[in-house]
């Protein structure tokens, strides 16, 4: 082989070397986004068991399929513009800084693991809404905000934090001054979005009825969710879904140190959850003497939404700080909202809005490169560190006002929506709806029919021999004659007052007739129940 043609099949073997490895890094790199976002989307299922568990038993089937159309709703308004507004091309420099106008319905894109991940992060924003509403939000209203929410709020603030034209993201620079947004994985551009909104929805909507006393009234009993061990179970998807959300945030495997960053981020994530969930506990403690397990899950998820901003490049010191920050955070904001009786059934503001915030800040303060590290420097005396506590100091304080810029434009699109769907009447259902629950009259369906439990064995005795009456019902003729029994039940207000006072049975017991779950003998005999008070 001449040294020409040697030379050429060496040019031709490095091309296909080069290709193949440029095919294979893209297969690994698509492959993680998927996956990653695979997980997230599951954490939609979180937040559906963690609302359904959340809310009175009436109104489960209504908040499940709010969960369930939240990804549907989303997928469809962020494929045909959210997309093109928030990573879209600009030919315009100026426009470019606030807004992407190209690639409407992917056309001419194919890079599509990004979008998909993208997706599942557009639908997270949307779903922290439906908690704070939840058990008196019209149809037409979750729909709108689902829609506007996932195809102009969000995308808006992603090009401007995460697309490298966006103004946030290209911060301002002059001399050792060089900032720029500083948020690995939302904690600004989707929870503190979505607790701004939750704080406005719940505002405007106002509260659930009888959910805060009245003027002339005494003080009301909390309104209490059906299913502790629903609201468990979708906390412990959300804590998992959010290891994938920050992790997979690094978008790539194929770089340098990519994999060992994926693990530092996620193991910040579950630290900072851990100290937020467990400095919670120990005030709750501290105040009312009881392991609370559901609020303890909300500070675990306010911790993790804190974590996002900075968990990639924070060491894991730092996530003692950020936890703790998000826990007192979360437990303040989650009392002052009451105090101003806004009622938010699942804290979706203390949690989202709280943690994002200080996830913000904290990404400049405690995270590398932060105040901490200047300080530390200037006390020891490092070179330069004067211009690193400058530099440092106006990187938080862009951070700031990136964090107004996110909740003003979010509070500035939805009002209207909001005030108009208000006018309209179709914000919050009618009295009547909210207090027989949304399930029958929305859905015609009830998670719980009294009529789908029981074995059914008991139910069906030979007719001969039996006397007719108003509990019987007969089926069949002849000798295959056969009845019904229809045994008495409890109605749902009677199983609710008897569940109400038992729960309610705080003080110690002296005498044991003070044990019967009744308070009137009357009303244990319309409750159909039976038994001898002598063995309680």
């Amino acid at each position: 082989m001449s040294a020409v043609n040697l030379t050429a099949e060496l040019v031709r073997l490095q091309t296909e070397t080069a290709k193949f490895q440029h095919d294979f890094t893209d297969n690994v790199n698509s492959f993680f986004l998927c996956s990653m976002a695979l997980i997230i989307f599951f954490m939609q299922c979180g937040f559906a068991f963690l609302e359904a568990g959340a809310v009175r038993s009436k109104n489960t089937t209504n908040i499940l399929i709010k969960n369930l159309l939240d990804s549907l709703i989303v997928i469809i308004g962020y494929w045909a513009v959210g997309w093109a507004f928030a990573y879209g091309e600009s030919a315009n420099e100026t426009v470019g800084l606030f807004v992407g106008h190209s690639q409407f319905f992917l056309a001419g894109y194919t890079d599509y693991s990004k979008f998909f991940f993208q997706y599942v992060f557009a639908a997270t924003a949307a779903t922290i809404v439906s908690g704070a509403v939840a058990e008196r939000c019209e149809f037409a209203c979750y729909v709108a905000y689902c829609l506007i929410i996932s195809t102009i709020v969000y995308p808006f603030l992603a090009h401007w934090g995460w697309n490298e034209h966006g103004w946030m993201a290209q911060g301002i620079t002059s001399g050792v001054i060089n900032t720029k947004y500083d948020d690995f994985a939302g904690s600004g551009v989707i929870h503190l979005c979505g607790g701004a909104i939750s704080l406005l929805a719940a505002w405007i909507m106002g509260p659930r009825i009888g959910r805060f006393p009245e003027d002339d009234e005494d003080e009301s009993d909390e309104i209490l969710g059906h299913s502790v061990p629903f609201a468990a179970l979708g906390g412990f998807i959300l804590m998992f879904g959010f290891l994938a959300f920050n992790g997979g945030s690094v978008g790539s495997l194929s770089n340098e140190g990519d994999g060992q960053i994926v693990a530092l981020a996620m193991i910040n994530t579950i630290l900072s959850g851990a100290f937020a969930a467990i400095t919670y506990l120990i005030v709750y403690f501290y105040q009312y003497g009881k392991w609370t397990l559901l609020l303890t899950l909300n500070a675990c998820l306010s911790g993790m939404v804190a974590s996002c901003a900075g968990c990639n490049k924070m060491e894991t010191w730092g996530s003692v700080w950020v936890g703790v920050g998000a826990g007192l955070i979360y437990l303040a904001l989650s009392r002052l909202v009451r105090k101003f009786k806004i009622d938010d059934p699942l804290d979706a503001f203390a949690v989202h809005a709280g943690g994002g915030f200080w996830g913000l800040m904290s990404a400049s303060i405690i995270a590398k490169g932060g105040i901490v590290y200047a300080l530390f420097d200037l006390i020891t005396g490092a070179d330069n560190s004067g211009d690193f506590i400058k530099a440092s100091f106006a990187q938080l304080g862009w951070q700031m006002i990136c964090a107004l810029a996110i909740i003003v434009w979010s509070l500035v699109i939805m009002y209207p929506v909001f005030a108009v769907l208000k006018k309209i009447g179709k914000l919050r259902v009618p009295e009547e709806i909210e207090i027989n629950g949304l399930d029958v009259f929305k859905h015609g369906e009830l998670a719980y029919p009294l009529r789908a439990y029981g074995h059914g064995w008991h139910e069906f005795e030979n007719a001969h021999g039996m006397k007719s009456n108003s509990t019987t019902v007969y089926i069949g003729k002849g000798d295959k004659k056969k009845v019904m029994r229809i045994h008495p039940e409890m109605s749902i207000e009677q199983m609710a007052s008897v569940y109400d006072r038992s729960g309610r049975l705080a003080q110690p017991i002296q005498h044991k007739k003070s044990r019967t779950l009744f308070t009137t003998e009357n009303e244990r005999k319309r409750s159909q129940i039976n038994f001898d008070e002598d063995r309680i």
